[in-house]
């Protein structure tokens, strides 16, 4: 060879070299981009990152503390009050007493929950409760408007959808969500037990960057359906993983889940109404289709995402929650632009 080809061999060589680390670091820009973002965060960043491909984990991170005053750091495996993310779960248990013949999901209220003495138990549907829009502000109060003509979202809906579960499995919410768990094998999620919570983090209220912490819980055994499961990222994604590749639930069912039957606009979703099924969103109107819900309460929020066309699982939590409206999910949903814009979500 003489010195002119082994000068473009080596140049040939330096070009797919350069070519093979450009795009390694283009595969990978997502993940540096979050690292980049959680360090400058304002609001600060104080929680876990996870996501995941194919039911294996690409990115996880944790950052910040689990006790502001201890100074304890977080870890992947901090547990968190998942909030509102605790309602999807409470509609695949209703979904699998469905599957056995023990929820009709158009009958009223009242076939499962005879203790009801409102008016309006005899109009309101199990569907209607899994999908919100049932009119329920208030358990002792009039509907704010006919079942099934509107959307309200609530926690009480899903305090009597857990008690409608109790009622078909003649067991209490605890045991029969707990033995789901145990079944996929999420060995750090439970519904909220005062006597089990060695081990989550605390809440906080962040005012201005000044915390305070949440002395007492929301949570309470009539409202477990609503907003009471404790869980990992790494339980999250086992969760997602069994969910959406049809190990939980039969096809029929899954599909009743994300069919969207009501419409609904959340900000972290966007300003304009989406798709809502039962306590999941089904987001059409970003550059992205995904599904997913947020959760907010007791000085925590939570985020857990699917992108189905790609498999791939985004799951937030933090141990901190703003007092200021216009910042709830502030971190979560600069985190979720960074992996709209990512290749991750383009690659089968």
């Amino acid at each position: 060879m003489n010195s002119i080809s082994r000068i473009l061999s080596l140049l040939f060589f330096a070009f797919l070299l350069s070519n093979c680390n450009s795009f390694a670091q283009k595969k990978d820009d997502y993940s540096t981009k979050i690292d980049s973002f959680i360090k400058v965060a304002d609001p600060k960043f104080n929680g876990v990152i996870l996501i995941s491909k194919n039911g294996k984990t690409l990115y996880n991170k944790a950052h910040g503390f689990t006790n502001f005053e201890t100074k304890k750091p977080i870890t992947i495996n901090s547990q968190f009050e998942i909030m509102s993310n605790s309602k999807l779960i409470a509609a695949v248990l209703a979904l699998l007493e469905v599957e056995k013949g023990k929820i009709n999901l158009q009958d009223p209220i009242k076939k499962y929950l005879p203790e009801l003495t409102q008016s309006w138990a005899d109009s309101v549907t199990v569907h209607q409760l899994l999908n919100h829009t049932h009119g329920i502000v208030d358990i002792n109060k009039p509907l704010e408007f006919k079942p099934g003509t509107n959307f309200h979202y609530g926690n009480a809906s899903y305090s009597l959808l857990g008690q409608i579960v109790e009622h078909t499995s003649n067991k209490s919410y605890s045991e029969v969500v707990n033995a789901l768990f145990k079944k996929l094998q999420m060995k750090n999620t439970f519904a909220y037990n005062p006597d089990k919570i060695q081990n989550l983090t605390t809440g906080y209220i962040n005012d201005k960057n000044t915390y305070e912490s949440v002395k007492e819980s929301l949570i309470t055994p009539e409202n477990l359906g609503a907003d009471g499961i404790i869980s990992t990222v790494n339980d999250l994604a086992i969760w997602n993983n069994n969910l959406h590749k049809g190990k939980i639930l039969k096809p029929e069912s899954y599909q009743l889940l994300i069919k969207p039957t009501a419409q609904s606009q959340h900000n972290f979703f966007g300003k304009e109404k989406e798709g809502y099924g039962y306590s999941i969103r089904i987001i059409e109107k970003e550059p992205v289709k995904y599904i997913g819900h947020t959760g907010l309460g007791d000085g925590f929020s939570s985020v857990n995402l699917y992108f189905p066309e790609s498999d791939v699982s985004l799951i937030v939590m933090e141990n901190q929650m703003n007092e200021n409206s216009d910042l709830f999910y502030a971190s979560e949903f600069k985190i979720k632009n960074i992996l709209l814009k990512s290749d991750l979500l383009r690659q089968k």
